[in-house]
């Protein structure tokens, strides 16, 4: 039973971290399109909090039986939790205007082994030598993947900075997802860590592109961090119906309520290995829909990526002999 439950953990994790890993093409292309990050992270995570309202109403008059709600304790917990999915988005997002889609999303892999590390230290023991190794295939397979090795880059530490926060962020968010009240429906906890990373969202909004409209001593705060002002003007309704369906599908409803089945089945060190799999389909859609050339060597990193997943998922002679005894 216990192996049943973590192949759908690894399931889930699987396809939702492949779905999250469509965003960057469409945020990209939102980009191209004179779109803020504000006005991106905003409409998706809006839309997102409606689109999870509509699933859980289904959901209450459908079901058989009552469902559990969340305490006010844990309403606050997960709203504080849920603050690393706004952050997660809008770091990688800000990550994207400095630095290369490829470098960003290498830089959020390194969620791989800052998760190995996180349940490590809450297990008070050293990863065991096959997750090591994997989480090594993954990363060599990560540098492959997006083709570094041929690429003549120039690094922004900003772009650096926010892509490191963003693993950290990304790590934080698996970490909740598998920890915290368990217990209630997927979509009522869903909604309640998105409104947590909407708080995190709307007040960037604020601070980066509607505030400084309006008062002086803001604006001159702002000034602070980066001279570019040309994203600081009235928002763009328009990104609510050009990309903010998809943003928000891709990104705050499947995703989120994947995980939050998955890991807990599948725990946070091999789901984290398992959402590896967001890099090979990032790819694969700059492909598709951008037009980006994908060499032999990057297919080379993604057969990599997958082989370490295999690997993670073998069974240990430990867990055979118990099913042998079975």
């Amino acid at each position: 039973m216990k192996k049943k439950n973590i192949l759908k953990g690894v399931l889930f994790v699987g396809i939702g971290a492949s779905i999250y890993g469509m965003l960057a093409t469409f945020v990209k292309m939102a980009y191209h399109d004179g779109y803020t990050t504000s006005e991106v992270t905003t409409s998706q995570f809006l839309l997102g909090i409606v689109g999870l309202l509509i699933l859980n109403f289904i959901q209450t008059i459908t079901s058989k039986q009552k469902l559990s709600s969340p305490s006010s304790k844990e309403v606050k917990m997960l709203m504080i939790a849920g603050t690393s999915l706004g952050c997660t988005s809008l770091f990688y997002y800000i990550a994207v205007q400095y630095i290369n889609v490829s470098i960003a999303i290498v830089l959020l892999m390194q969620s791989v082994w800052f998760s190995v590390v996180v349940e490590s230290f809450i297990a008070k023991k050293l990863p065991n030598a096959r997750k090591v190794v994997s989480v090594i295939i993954v990363l060599v397979g990560t540098v492959l993947a997006t083709n570094l090795i041929n690429m003549d880059i120039e690094l922004d530490w900003h772009g650096i900075f926010w892509g490191l926060m963003a693993a950290a962020s990304y790590t934080m968010t698996m970490f909740t997802s598998n920890t915290l009240a368990t217990h209630l429906p997927v979509f009522r906890k869903s909604i309640v860590m998105l409104c947590g990373g909407s708080v995190v969202v709307f007040a960037f909004l604020f601070f980066a592109q509607i505030g400084p409209m309006y008062f002086d001593g803001l604006k001159s705060l702002y000034l602070n961090f980066t001279e570019n002002t040309e994203h600081i003007h009235s928002f763009n309704y328009s990104i609510f119906w050009t990309y903010g369906f998809v943003l928000a599908l891709f990104g705050t409803i499947v995703p989120p309520i994947l995980f939050n089945i998955g890991f807990p089945n599948a725990g946070l060190g091999l789901g984290s290995i398992v959402s590896s799999l967001e890099l090979p389909v990032s790819v694969t859609m700059a492909f598709v829909l951008l037009g980006e050339k994908v060499l032999l060597i990057q297919w080379g990193g993604i057969i990599l990526i997958l082989f370490a997943i295999v690997l993670m998922n073998l069974p240990s002679k430990k867990e055979l002999k118990v099913v042998e005894a079975v």
